[in-house]
C-alpha cells in the first residue's frame, strides 16, 4: 500500500463466520485500542459483526489485516470492507 501515511480514514468491515458469542467484539476492541483507533464493534442480527474504526489509514489497514489474519476468537469466514472519510463521531472504542 505504499509508504506510511497519516491520512485519517474510516473503515467499515462486516465480518462473517462464527464471530458472535466467542469474545470477538472484545478482541476487536482490544486490537483497535492498541492501534489508537476509535469506533465500535456491533453484533448484527444476521450473525455478522460490523466493525467501524477511525484513525490513521495505516492503522485502520492493520486492523483489517488482523481481522483477516486467522488469529481471532471464533472463526472468520470472510470480511467485506468499505472505506469512507472519517466523521469523528467516536471518542473511544465500544462493543455493542
Amino acid at each position: 500500500m505504499g509508504g506510511e501515511t497519516h491520512d485519517r480514514a474510516r473503515l467499515l468491515a462486516w465480518v462473517r463466520g462464527r464471530v458472535q458469542g466467542v469474545g470477538f467484539r472484545w478482541w476487536v476492541r482490544a486490537r483497535a485500542l492498541e492501534l489508537g483507533l476509535t469506533g465500535a464493534a456491533t453484533n448484527l442480527r444476521d450473525g455478522r459483526v460490523e466493525v467501524v474504526a477511525e484513525g490513521p489509514g495505516d492503522d485502520c489497514r492493520r486492523l483489517l489485516d488482523l481481522l483477516r489474519g486467522g488469529d481471532t476468537p471464533g472463526e472468520v469466514a470472510g470480511v467485506v470492507e468499505r472505506w469512507e472519510n472519517p466523521r469523528g463521531t467516536f471518542s473511544g472504542f465500544t462493543e455493542r
